[in-house]
């Protein structure tokens, strides 16, 4: 489990067919890499991967993790390349402060930024949400847009949009978002299991 705070913005660095729908991702970070222990869940840019390598070369530090064919079909990952930035977090523990909402790090769909309004330090950004997730997406309701825990402004039809503060463009890969850009899409766990409970009578 998550909590949408990102921690750190880590960089693509190698990307390396495994198998048939299989890579094996290495991303640079600045977790110490001694504390990353093997079989950590880490969430990369929404998407809960497990670590299976780390290291440090040339002063910095690394993690590798696999990702699978559903994975690779349901999220942005089969489209990173060395050098894309993606917003890490480590798995919350019992204690931590939950400073945003629960998330699972199980991406439901992508969501397309678009309209961006740059306002005085801020960002204004609307997202088009696949149909099928649209009804669990509601104005001051939670949403997961690439990891990073974010608060419903406004709703309209399938569309969705959030107002993005100067801490979390400085630190997230927000500020990079241009129009067309597909995003990981995690919505609300509790609108989910809600409606599903409403569909059950």
């Amino acid at each position: 489990m998550f909590t949408g705070i990102v921690t750190d913005v880590g960089e693509v660095v190698a990307v390396e067919p495994r198998a048939e729908n299989l890579v094996r991702l290495t991303i640079a970070c600045r977790y110490i890499a001694e504390t990353i222990a093997i079989g950590a869940s880490i969430a990369c840019s929404g998407v809960c991967l497990s670590v299976v390598g780390r290291g440090s070369k040339d002063g910095g530090n690394w993690f590798a993790a696999d990702a699978a064919a559903e994975t690779l079909r349901v999220t942005t990952v089969g489209r990173w390349r060395p050098g894309t930035r993606v917003n890490l977090e480590r798995a919350l523990r019992v204690g931590d402060e939950l400073g945003g909402h629960i998330v699972a790090g199980h991406v439901d769909g992508l969501s397309v930024l678009i309209e961006r309004d740059d306002l005085t330090d801020m960002a204004k950004l609307t997202f088009r949400a696949p149909a099928a997730l649209s009804r669990f997406i509601a104005a001051k309701g939670s949403v997961a847009v690439d990891g990073i825990s974010l608060t419903i402004n406004d709703v309209a039809d399938d569309s969705f949009s959030v107002m993005i503060i100067p801490h979390t463009l400085a630190v997230t890969t927000l500020h990079a978002l241009r129009l067309g850009d597909e995003v990981n899409l995690e919505v609300d766990l509790m609108a989910r299991y809600a409606a599903r409970l409403l569909e059950r009578g």
